[in-house]
């Protein structure tokens, strides 16, 4: 049988869990948007929990309860929200509020904003609607070189991205602008989760990383696994393991997105304890 080891910080995150908790006491309730990136529970929250999912906001109702998504949405969004009468619960990761409330303030002083993401990305979305025109998104420093920026500049980042990363293009800014405003807004639990899944890959045969696959987080677990383990894999669920994946292999190492719940987790390793290597 092949020995399974489990990263020393996976899955569920601060912001995942609080959200959950939030759309569990609002039975009935819609999100605005999928609340978190995770099929299989989302499906757990419809049936448990009558909790369903709309991305269509013209189609929520005043009066209704509507829960913000751990990603946040656009602000001019939320404003017609209030505006119509619907009775917003905010479930926004306060790790995601963070970037919003600097994009927002570094904007009223005058600042060009940099933000580090994935412009198509829900969470860049919303934080992208508290700046001005002079707010810009980038995915690296090729795309930052093409701005026209002015010398006061601030930068945020996605909170899923690797910090490696974010420091380029600090760096890029620093050496090329006169004032520059740093706010690492790459919160503690992608931290954790990526550097114990990199600390596991560099022991493991095969490495199975447990998310969605639309997840960033997720698939940012997936890139630090392939550095250190070539034979490193993402699935959903217990379905999408192959028994091919393990032929030959003797050290099965798991991580898991911050949106994965611990029951999924269990039914992979669950799924891996028969697979005949």
């Amino acid at each position: 049988m092949i020995e399974i080891r489990i990263a020393k910080s996976l899955g569920f995150c601060f912001g995942v869990k609080r959200a959950i908790g939030i759309a569990q006491e609002h039975k009935g309730s819609v999100t605005i948007g999928p609340l978190i990136h995770n099929n299989a529970e989302i499906r757990r929250l419809k049936a448990d929990y009558d909790v369903d999912v709309t991305d269509e906001i013209e189609e929520i109702a005043g009066g209704q309860d509507a829960v913000i998504r751990t990603h946040g949405i656009e602000k001019d969004n939320k404003i017609y929200l209030q505006n119509k009468g619907v009775n917003l619960i905010d479930a926004t990761c306060p790790f995601v509020t963070k970037p919003q409330n600097i994009v927002e303030q570094m904007s009223t002083e005058g600042y060009d904003v940099v933000i580090f993401g994935d412009s198509k990305h829900p969470e860049i979305k919303g934080v992208l609607s508290y700046g001005n025109e002079r707010t810009f998104v980038v995915n690296g420093v090729e795309e930052l070189q093409k701005l026209q920026l002015n010398q006061k500049v601030a930068i945020v980042s996605q909170t899923t991205r690797k910090p490696d990363d974010f420091s380029k293009l600090v760096d890029y800014l620093i050496r090329n602008y006169k004032e520059v405003r740093v706010f690492n807004t790459i919160c503690n639990a992608t931290f954790e989760n990526q550097d114990a899944a990199r600390d596991l890959a560099k022991e493991a045969d095969i490495m199975i990383v447990i998310g969605g696959k639309h997840s960033s987080n997720t698939k940012q677990l997936l890139s630090i696994c392939l550095q250190e383990c070539e034979d490193s894999y993402l699935v959903e669920n217990e379905n999408d393991l192959e028994d091919a994946w393990f032929k030959g292999k003797q050290i099965c190492g798991i991580s898991a997105g911050a949106s994965t719940p611990d029951w999924i987790i269990e039914k992979n390793v669950k799924k891996i304890q028969l697979i005949k290597t």
